[in-house]
């Protein structure tokens, strides 16, 4: 995932910043508890795409 690209995209629930997880190719959106799929390199940033992050993914 380009960085410069990362720094563009925001959560479209909350507009609050992304955080890549290259393992599981997923955007990560802790404040609204949603991982986004990057697919083909390309982010899906639809919330019906998206899923929810337990509490332990976000370390609480």
């Amino acid at each position: 995932m380009d960085t410069r690209l990362l720094e563009l995209l925001v959560c479209p629930v909350t507009k609050g910043a992304l955080e890549y997880d290259k393992e599981h190719q997923e955007l990560l959106s802790r404040s609204a508890r949603l991982a986004y799929p990057v697919r083909d390199g390309i982010p899906v940033l639809l919330e019906e795409e998206a899923r929810t992050l337990g509490d332990e993914e976000l370390g609480l």
